[in-house]
């Protein structure tokens, strides 16, 4: 597809090029080339003649690949969505820039005012009738188009209108927190991946016990910017509702909800690094359990309920203990990169994490080692789940891709393209058989493990699917979007019950509290309670003042 891509564009450039040199050919047998405008035109056909075949012999050569941005910029991947598999992009660019002025220049010379009285327009007409005067400094033929308005902050569209656009378009993330690790408050920029050069093949897995990261790569210098204006984005709502505050709750975006398996408890992460014990019967924070050195990203309860799991961009899987935070054992990813999603095996045991890298590690939690390291997938991790039976995982990556693994011998069972974006929200049915996704496609879909085949599709969110939380008895299903709303669907029917419109930004974090009551978090730092049939929230647990 990446092939076929780049011989189109080489193709488009040759026409390109084939015109530019057509007008240079006219301009040399027709027209003057002693003035200085026509020289001027001239010179500009001809090097943009050159360029347009220099750029159609490259592309069609494949030498030109670009980068993918599947993935947002910030959507919660931290480092895995800087480091992404390279290519050529802002060469691409370079070279397609002045193809798109040649074409641009081409119209404009065509349908200019000059050509009513061109330059040298013949010397009978000149020796019959005097051409006008035309001041030098206003000659027309040298006078500009007039360029468009560059778009503000009152022509952009809502923020839910936005989401619902194609996935082509960006949407502005979210003020920076300080610690350069925060979600994306709007779809990430995404391009198709077929436009892009083919994935790069992941480095050789690294020992999960090393600690060294990959040293970063200064980026080239950017191309000259385009003529065109740049896209409208939308920001988030200009003026939105007061929230009430406190100090002791997270203070930037909440990522991450997991209950107590006793139902009075909550565990919450945030792109602040902490990680947070609350109090839900209380309606008070318990404790905040530990920070990572990069972004929080999971924590979760063991089934012994005096122990916790936590995960970060820092690449650090920690232990802790939940009666006083102390930190039991720290499970290093080293090379393999920062943990993007976590799970657990239903009996504590098992623990299976997802990295920017594209490798899924398999760790044995009480003797604090690691089982396997499966490096299969080409791209960033974005979703993971284990089995009720604790025998298998499952693994998304941020292109789609899912694949079915055997914890014990770490094999891949089964791997399919599920998706056109990243499944970000994974989790298996009770059954084990069926697994349900939602992802940056807008969809959530049902799938048969046996078969690998999609049962059904869930439809109705306009932005990326973040997350999926499923109810004890396996009928409800609990979705958060980026499009700043949660949906609540019957598995039975495949229909929506309730929709939770935050009306303050994305929904990064959702789950069920013990009485089947609603539990979201997202952008606003706010964790919120909300009715199951549906109505307004209550601010369980607000987030710090600003």
């Amino acid at each position: 597809m990446n092939r076929f891509v780049d011989r189109l564009l080489a193709v488009l450039l040759l026409a390109i090029g084939m015109l530019c040199f057509i007008r240079v050919y006219f301009a040399l047998g027709g027209e003057s080339t002693g003035d200085a405008f026509a020289s001027m035109r001239l010179a500009f056909f001809g090097a943009a003649g050159v360029v347009s075949a220099l750029a159609a012999l490259l592309f069609w050569a494949g030498l030109l690949p670009g980068r993918s941005t599947l993935a947002p910029k910030r959507p919660l991947f931290g480092r895995g969505a800087e480091r992404q598999p390279g290519g050529r992009p802002r060469l691409r660019r370079l070279f397609a820039l002045v193809p798109f002025l040649a074409v641009l220049a081409l119209v404009v010379d065509q349908l200019g005012p000059w050509l009513g009285q061109p330059q040298d327009a013949g010397k009978s007409l000149t020796a019959e009738q005097p051409a006008p005067s035309v001041p030098k400094d206003q000659d027309v033929a040298s006078a500009p188009a007039p360029a468009p308005e560059a778009p503000t902050a009152s022509d952009s569209v809502p923020l839910s209108e936005q989401a619902a656009r194609p996935p082509e378009q960006a949407t502005a993330p979210p003020p920076s927190s300080g610690n350069g690790n925060q979600p994306s408050d709007v779809i990430a920029q995404d391009t198709d991946p077929g436009a892009s050069a083919e994935p790069a093949q992941p480095p050789a897995p690294a020992a999960p016990s090393e600690v060294a990261l990959a040293p970063s790569v200064t980026p080239p210098e950017a191309a000259p910017a385009p003529a065109a204006p740049p896209q409208t984005v939308a920001p988030l709502p200009q003026a939105p509702p007061p929230q009430p505050t406190q100090p002791d709750g997270h203070r930037d975006a909440v990522v991450w909800l997991a209950v107590a398996p006793d139902g009075h408890s909550i565990l919450s992460t945030s792109t602040d690094r902490t990680i947070k014990l609350w109090d839900i019967d209380g309606k008070r924070l318990i404790r905040t359990l530990g920070v990572h050195k990069d972004m929080a990203r999971t924590a979760l309860f063991l089934p012994d309920r005096a122990r916790a799991l936590t995960a970060g961009d820092d690449g650090e899987i920690v232990l802790r203990q939940l009666s006083d935070g102390a930190v039991l054992h720290v499970f290093s990813s080293g090379q393999n990169g920062g943990v993007n999603k976590l799970a657990i095996s239903p009996d504590g045991k098992r623990a299976v994490s997802g990295h920017d890298t594209g490798r899924v590690i398999v760790w044995d939690i009480e003797k604090g080692s690691v089982l396997h390291v499966m490096p299969g997938h080409d791209w960033s991790i974005s979703g993971v789940a284990v089995s009720p039976d604790g025998t298998r995982a499952i693994s998304g990556s941020i292109e789609g891709t899912l694949k079915l693994w055997d914890i014990g011998t770490g094999k891949q069972l089964r791997s399919w393209h599920g998706h056109e974006r990243g499944p970000y929200g994974v989790v298996f049915m009770a059954d084990g058989r069926h697994l349900i996704t939602g992802s940056g496609d807008y969809t959530i879909k049902l799938w048969n493990l046996d078969t690998g085949r999609e049962v059904r599709r869930l439809e109705g969110h306009s932005g990326t699917v973040y997350a999926l939380a499923l109810s004890a008895d396996g009928k409800r299903l609990l979705s958060g979007s980026l499009d700043g709303t949660a949906r609540l669907w019957d598995m039975d029917a495949g229909n929506e019950i309730a929709l939770f419109d935050s009306r303050s930004g994305p929904v990064y974090a959702v789950a069920f509290a013990a009485d089947g009551r609603v539990l979201t978090g997202g952008y606003d730092r706010t964790i919120r309670d909300w009715p199951a049939a549906g109505g307004d929230a209550v601010a369980l647990f607000p987030g710090a003042p600003e």
